[in-house]
């Protein structure tokens, strides 16, 4: 099917960028969120940012404004019927994601595609809460969402052929480079990254090194950009907790139990970058 009409619920930090690469690549974007104040936030990403790729010329003044003009705003579901992919960025959470699964699949049209952002709770899960499970497909953009090439698309149990075809050439009309994988806890990304972040957050919780020794020797000896406790301040403490449980439960596996230092952070409110404190402080 050809994908024009693009749909993203959650106009956060994710949901803003999957807008704005979507509008960039010519789609028609209509972004929604629960209040009038979430839209603005989110639309005020999506200009500063716009702002910002044309100060480095990624972008031309007159291609920034055109892509301004195919993001359209709402605060009610319906505003999404006649959309041919919703991509879904809410709160990582699975039962509130399956709650606005189901109220979608009543509003879209037949043929639509439903897609979740999720980082990691399982695909076929999500889909489950539908009746269109074959139309029904993850897609993890990459945060910052403009500057990241990935998007990990999962297929769930019943992802039709079709729909992943499609999925893809939308992924790639947004600049994107599009790798899949099947439907397993944490997919490939977090899979892999999370029990790094969490053993190197288990070096800070038994004194092995300071943060930013275990952060220094990640970056220099790996050639990492970002060291492990400065990225999962990045991504949130409460999100990384998160993703460790999904991976814990799912595999039932000792590996993935997540470290009590981490499990603390959260607790006190300490997530990271966003709440000002995490492994280290931000002004």
């Amino acid at each position: 099917m050809s994908i024009q009409n693009v749909g993203v619920v959650g106009a956060g930090q994710m949901g803003a960028g999957i807008a704005q690469v979507a509008a960039q690549a010519g789609f028609k974007v209509t972004l929604v969120d629960l209040k009038p104040e979430f839209v603005a936030k989110g639309i005020a990403t999506v200009e500063k940012s716009l702002a910002k790729l044309v100060e480095k010329k990624v972008l031309t003044q007159e291609q920034a404004t055109a892509a301004r003009g195919r993001l359209t705003t709402a605060t009610d579901l319906m505003a999404l019927a006649g959309c041919d992919l919703v991509v879904e960025a809410i709160v990582e959470n699975a039962d509130i994601k399956r709650k606005l699964f189901t109220e979608l699949d009543g509003l879209v049209g037949p043929a639509a595609i439903l897609a979740s952002n999720t980082s990691s709770i399982p695909i076929t899960l999500l889909a489950a809460a539908t009746k269109r499970p074959d139309r029904f497909i993850g897609m993890h953009f990459m945060n910052p969402v403009p500057l990241m090439k990935l998007i990990e698309v999962i297929r769930g149990a019943d992802t039709s052929d079709a729909t992943l075809a499609a999925v893809v050439a939308a992924g790639q009309a947004m600049g994107k480079e599009v790798h899949s994988c099947r439907d397993f806890p944490g997919f490939i990304s977090n899979r892999v990254l999370m029990p790094m972040i969490n053993e190197a957050i288990f070096c800070l919780h038994e004194g092995v090194a300071t943060a930013e020794d275990i952060d220094a020797i990640m970056k220099l000896g790996m050639n990492h950009p970002m060291g492990p406790l400065a990225l999962a301040d990045f991504i949130g403490l409460d999100t990384c907790l998160a993703i460790l449980n999904v991976l814990y439960d799912g595999f039932k596996d000792p590996k993935y139990r997540a470290c009590p230092l981490l499990v603390q952070k959260v607790q006190a409110g300490h997530l990271g970058k966003k709440s000002g404190r995490g492994f280290y402080r931000y002004g």
